[in-house]
């Protein structure tokens, strides 16, 4: 537990953020004594008395009676009280929607996914499809509907965060400007985050995964689309029209020059993306006259990017092309922010092929270029990106006012 700074104001003020304090340490440490909370948040002991006080009688916390002795009095222990309530992660892309539930320690409760085939997928539709899992799940787990005390929502998409607006996504029916937290809003009795799914699996990898610890790192994702999550001092970056990260927009050699627009794919995303190396397998084959050793049907970029691990020359040349554009891509991400570590994530950006590539392509870079790696989440980490984003609001949310 850290030793932060305590905002000086009225003494109901002075109270109020006391106890969001408390609370807070207490979530992160899970159970502590008295005496912990005093040497950890640099408050006098009657200060910390009275605030536990006022925690209990709000049904926050639980004593969970004497702990271990160093000799003297055992101290007498106590407990965020995990169970008032739950939040709920949810991530939106082309083909599913997939929900992850969670309590206010950050432990998994459920995780499902609903495939969009075949239905429909505009706003109101997906609006309509989570408002029903929410109401599965909470019954499942014998959740009343006032215990959902946050949903975070991962879009594909430039969001602007704090009016939850989404500007735009080109894979589901009429996604332009779409008010969705004010759509949800109406389904979920709670407070909604809309946020870049992007953005999120940062904050997942930062939460639980490969980025524990750095206060300033970049991942980035190369997939079925391609951005990029910019973590500084800790906080996601968003840029002053929350397009910070839209690397799939940049400009570099031997790229097309066309300008960014809103509503259609980067160029980057043409060519670094699953479908753009699929593309260039299928062209490789065509121009050379030899049929692809497997059924060019069941391809995919994963088996191409396994056929250059064995070796195969025509998929070599098409991972090493993309390594040199994704090296680019950090040379230039490193010198402008030098950030302590950048991660690789997605069906792409992760496999060991494409990481060996970029990170021999900067070898030479004396200089800006600091660790490369994969991230550990996988598929999972907006959804715990979006938990982590929850649980940070979690005592403003259950202490939305001074205590009486």
């Amino acid at each position: 537990m850290k030793n932060e700074p305590i905002p000086v104001g009225r003494p109901s003020l002075l109270r109020h953020t006391n106890a969001l304090r408390i609370l807070k340490l207490l979530r992160e440490c899970g159970s502590c004594s008295k005496a912990d909370l005093v040497r950890a948040s640099g408050l006098s002991a009657p200060t910390i008395t009275n605030v536990v006080g006022d925690l209990l009688s709000a049904d926050l916390i639980k004593p969970l009676g004497e702990g271990e002795s160093n000799g003297g009095r055992p101290p007498d222990m106590i407990a965020f009280k995990a169970e008032r309530g739950c939040v709920l992660a949810v991530q939106i892309t082309a083909d599913s929607i997939s929900f992850l539930l969670a309590d206010l320690n950050g432990t998994e409760l459920d995780a499902q996914k609903i495939p969009l085939a075949n239905r429909k997928t505009t706003p109101d539709a997906i609006c309509v499809y989570i408002g029903e899992e929410v109401r599965r799940l909470l019954r499942k787990h014998k959740k009343k509907r006032n215990q959902l005390l946050a949903l975070v929502v991962g879009v594909p998409a430039i969001t602007n965060v704090d009016d939850g607006i989404v500007l735009s996504i080109s894979t589901l029916e009429n996604w332009r400007s779409v008010p969705l937290r004010a759509k949800l809003n109406k389904i979920v009795d709670c407070l909604v985050i809309i946020e870049n799914d992007t953005n999120l699996a940062a904050q997942g990898e930062r939460y639980r995964g490969a980025a524990q610890g750095e206060e300033t790192f970049i991942l980035i994702h190369i997939g079925p689309n391609v951005g990029a999550g910019i973590v500084l001092g800790g906080q996601i970056y968003h840029g002053s029209q929350w397009s910070a990260g839209e690397i799939a927009y940049l400009r570099l050699p031997n790229t097309s020059r066309r300008r960014p627009t809103l509503h259609e794919f980067g160029e980057l995303e043409t060519v670094l993306t699953s479908s753009g190396i699929l593309e260039s397998w299928r062209e490789a084959n065509k121009k050379s006259g030899q049929d692809a050793a497997e059924n060019p049907g069941t391809m995919d970029a994963l088996g191409v990017l396994n056929l250059a691990q064995t070796g195969d020359a025509r998929a070599e040349k098409i991972v090493q092309h993309r390594a040199g554009i994704v090296a680019d891509i950090i040379v230039n991400l490193s010198l402008i922010l030098n950030p302590g570590l950048i991660l690789l994530e997605g069906e792409v950006g992760s496999h060991p092929t494409l990481i060996s590539g970029v990170q021999k392509q900067l070898q030479e870079s004396e200089f800006a270029v600091t660790r490369i790696g994969a991230g550990k989440l996988g598929n999972t980490s907006v959804l715990w990106g979006a938990i982590a984003a929850a649980l940070e609001v979690i005592p403003s949310v259950l202490l939305p006012q001074p205590l009486g």
